[in-house]
């Protein structure tokens, strides 16, 4: 148990609001606009499905620029429990559909990570997030074409905004690329 006001508890407490911070910007809604065009797109006019997407794409990029940009390894996992747990206590999910809400997430999670790390070919990542965006949206038929080029665009520019939106919440990090955070942490401290 941390006592209060122990360096320990003031760094556990400026944790929390940092987290706070960043999470409130990425449960920020998708632009009506983007809601509207993703339902028209991909989704057969239902804006409901598309705006959930739209939510479930943000939040997933989300933690997936937390894991791999974020200052310590903690900070990924701390914000896909804190968007799980808003995602239990959001009044749009009926309670007996929370546990089908979460295992959406997941599966977007696991899609858009998925689309990250795939290496080779002509086509970007930005390109594969879209696709998995237009695949989850729909029956992944009209994942190409015309569509695409919008998708990539809000992905793309999420992705920055994240980004931007960590820095600002967690600080800038400057780490050897070959090294994860807890690793370069471990080397500077004595035994």
């Amino acid at each position: 148990m941390m006592i209060p006001f122990s360096p320990e508890w003031r760094a556990a407490r400026e944790r929390r609001r940092r987290l706070g911070t960043f999470i409130a910007k990425v449960r920020t809604e998708p632009d009506d606009a983007d809601v509207r065009w993703l339902a028209a797109a991909a989704a057969d006019d239902d804006a409901d499905h598309a705006g959930w997407e739209l939510r479930y794409a943000r939040w997933a990029l989300a933690v997936l620029t937390a894991q791999r940009d974020a200052l310590d390894d903690r900070t990924g996992s701390d914000v896909l429990a804190e968007l799980l747990r808003a995602l239990r206590e959001d009044v749009r999910v009926e309670p007996g559909m929370r546990a089908l809400a979460e295992q959406q997430l997941n599966d977007r999670l696991a899609g858009y990570r998925e689309a990250l790390m795939a290496r080779g070919g002509s086509v970007g990542s930005g390109q594969r997030l879209g696709r998995v965006l237009l695949a989850f949206t729909s029956d992944g038929a009209r994942s190409a074409g015309a569509p695409l080029p919008r998708a990539v665009e809000i992905l793309n520019g999420w992705m920055l905004e994240l980004n931007e939106l960590l820095r600002g919440a967690f600080g800038e990090v400057s780490l050897p690329e070959h090294l994860p955070p807890s690793e370069v942490a471990g080397k500077g401290r004595s035994s």
